[in-house]
């Protein structure tokens, strides 16, 4: 797909030939969108179109719904060792246009190489865990809970179940959903966010190309309307959503509002604590990596460092030292570090943010608003490093989602967790020390549902269930790992006896 992009030549998934028109992926077959609006999905590196995404609308989410409507009759009935089977054909496919998809991945979103290939690699390691979805998929029984009576508890399919997924991610993220919940007998409707829709598409032929059978994965294009659409449909079961937290609260009230199961995965605020007994050098190297990997632009990058008592000094020094040897600029050159960001107004809302603390008495130690050398075209910030920051702070309180360091210095490990208790998200936290004591107590205590010790990025594995808390999580069930298998699915109990025939016995 990416050469036939550069040459604007025709694929499944492509509508039009100049303006490469993404199209919708319906009952086995590509169709073109009935949206007449379409937006630009535009290379953050340099600000060319790649092409367009149609806005589609009500219709084309209730096409896809009837399909995997009709499709969830003989898939549920399909046995569960040969379902995972196209997943296994999947995963070698995957395997094999690794490098092809990195590329796609970075064209759209900006991130770089490194970055792309971890994004799919991560994608590949949510089919291998939906692989076993045999063993996961298992029951219980109890024999005599009663005097001849026994009882069982098997696990069943739902129907229809849908994901609405973010830019920042473009390939693992529809991953955490959708190949647990067809390994579990149910059939899905993904709508891919608009602004990254490419490395979907190639998926999806990937997809087609491992056997998955027409109607059980359909894919829409679209915004707001689709979205809606999606929310509201009286036949799709549950919603899956990453993004923001007014709109994951959104995604919550409304579908919550019409029957529906619910993950709606929203914003994050994640602290850092750095303990004097940590080892520095890691910690520094980490922090960083963990608030510039990806320009920032992922919910769990590090955010405000609270260094406790005289562990600030060398984590401020290492800090502004190291962001100054980050080499900013396009994601395809191997040389870069960190890639730009989503888009025009994404940076303008950052650089707000860092004049917002500048205004509220912070010190700005490094101002990536000022950086020379990057590119003039695209939607660059520097590394930016940030120190003085206070609780009441605007910048201390919101979701920064770009390449910002925030530091400041706190007396107690109990005021960093006071502190980093009182925010309204809870998704991730991560401490550095070198004491057992002190990461026990940490972990008992801290509010955030992913807890990392020494660990920048304390993401859960795919088989391990993911998902964070407060304003960073609406819904009961989280997401991949053990968790899928309850949300994807509904528990049947039978509690039976059997009264002998004295005329066979």
């Amino acid at each position: 797909m990416i050469e036939e992009l550069r040459q604007s030549t025709n694929t499944g998934g492509i509508a039009d030939k100049s303006h490469a028109v993404v199209r919708n992926y319906i009952d086995g077959k590509w169709v073109e969108s009935l949206g007449k609006e379409t937006v630009e999905i535009i290379n953050p590196a340099n600000g060319r179109v790649l092409g367009l995404t149609p806005l589609g609308t009500q219709e084309d989410v209730d096409r896809a719904v009837k399909a995997a409507r009709e499709a969830f009759k003989t898939w549920r009935e399909t046995p569960v060792i040969d379902r995972v089977q196209i997943l296994f054909r999947l995963k070698t496919l995957l395997e094999a246009h690794v490098e092809e998809l990195t590329e796609l991945i970075t064209l759209e979103n900006g991130k770089t190489i490194g970055e792309a290939r971890g994004d799919i690699r991560r994608a590949i390691q949510m089919v291998e865990t939906a692989c076993g979805m045999p063993s996961l998929l298992k029951g219980q029984v109890s024999e005599d809970i009663a005097a001849g009576i026994d009882c069982h508890a098997i696990r069943r399919p739902i129907g229809v179940f849908a994901a609405i997924t973010p830019f920042n991610f473009p390939a693992m993220v529809p991953f955490w959903f959708w190949p647990f919940a067809v390994a579990t007998g149910n059939t899905f409707v993904l709508k891919p966010s608009e602004r990254v829709p490419l490395t979907q598409v190639r998926l999806f032929e990937l997809i087609e190309k491992a056997g998955m059978p027409k109607g059980v994965l359909n894919m829409v294009q679209g915004g707001k309307e689709a979205v809606n659409a999606i929310l509201t449909h009286p036949d799709i079961a549950g919603v899956s959503f990453v993004g923001s937290t007014p709109v994951a609260k959104h995604v919550y009230q409304t579908a919550t509002a019409y029957g529906k199961r619910v993950q709606a995965l929203g914003g994050a605020k994640n602290y850092m604590v750095v303990l004097p007994d940590a080892q520095m050098d890691s910690a520094v190297r980490t922090v960083l990596d963990s608030c510039t990997g990806c320009a920032g632009q992922r919910c769990l990058a590090g955010s405000v460092i609270l260094s406790v008592a005289d562990a600030y000094p060398a984590i401020e020094a290492g800090i502004v030292q190291a962001a100054k040897q980050v080499t900013v600029g396009d994601g395809m050159n191997p040389a870069t570090g960190v890639g730009p960001l989503i888009s025009k107004a994404a940076l303008e809302r950052v650089k707000g943010l860092i004049q917002s603390a500048a205004d509220e008495g912070a010190t700005i130690l490094i101002d990536g608003r000022q950086a020379k050398d990057l590119p003039e075209d695209g939607y660059f910030l520097g590394l930016t490093v940030i120190a003085g920051i206070k609780p009441h702070m605007r910048i201390a309180q919101e979701e920064v989602f770009g390449p910002v360091i925030l530091l400041s210095q706190v007396p107690t490990l109990d005021e960093a967790i006071t502190w980093l208790n009182g925010s309204e998200y809870a998704n991730t936290t991560t401490l550095f020390t070198s004491s057992g004591a002190a990461a026990r107590k940490f972990s008992y205590e801290v509010d955030p549902s992913m807890i990392g010790i020494n660990i920048g990025v304390p993401a859960p594995m795919a088989f391990f269930s993911f998902g964070g808390s407060k304003n960073s999580f609406f819904g009961d069930i989280k997401a991949h790992g053990h968790a899928s298998v309850d949300f994807y699915t509904d528990t049947k109990v039978t509690v039976e006896r059997w009264f002998k025939d004295s005329s066979i016995w």
